[in-house]
């Protein structure tokens, strides 16, 4: 029986880490994580916007979502638990995307971090594990995508 070549993963590599410093105070941008008014003016990525956010911003609060493809249509429903909120410091809440069967794809969990730097905000997002690096990087592309329409509407507000 020949050995297997697949690699084995250590969780250290499906982990997403992106942190930016936005021109804003944290208070807001906090604000602008944990109400879904706000939230649903720059939630996802340029292609595929929020058409539907709700959240219940308290520990075990409920947060859904759709997200849709601006090219076809495609929607893709997503959503979580609160597990932690310290304002305006830290936010924790599980992320899964629904599958068409209406049971929920793998889950990671999301931590995102807020400090004041010289009246910006530095912002650090953590989220863990991935099942694979591809899905990792999947969820870089997306996020990054977010995050600078996050910065948009910060720059409006």
């Amino acid at each position: 029986m020949a050995a297997s070549r697949t690699p084995i993963l250590t969780p250290v590599e499906r982990v997403l880490v992106i942190a930016r410093v936005l021109d804003a105070p944290r208070e807001l941008v906090f604000k602008a994580w944990t109400d879904a008014r706000l939230a649903r003016s720059w939630w996802g990525p340029r292609d595929y916007p929020a058409v539907e956010l709700e959240m219940d911003a308290r520990p075990g609060g409920a947060w859904h979502g759709r997200l849709r493809s601006v090219d076809t249509g495609q929607e893709l429903p997503l959503g979580g638990v609160f597990r932690e909120i310290v304002a305006p410091e830290r936010i924790v809440y599980t992320f899964a995307w629904d599958r068409e069967d209406g049971s929920r794809g793998h889950e990671t969990l999301v931590t995102i971090t807020f400090a004041d730097e010289n009246g910006k905000t530095k912002m650090t997002f953590h989220q863990a594990v991935f099942d694979t690096v591809p899905q990792r990087d999947g969820h870089r592309g997306g996020w990054n995508s977010t995050f600078d329409r996050l910065a948009e509407f910060l720059a409006k507000m």
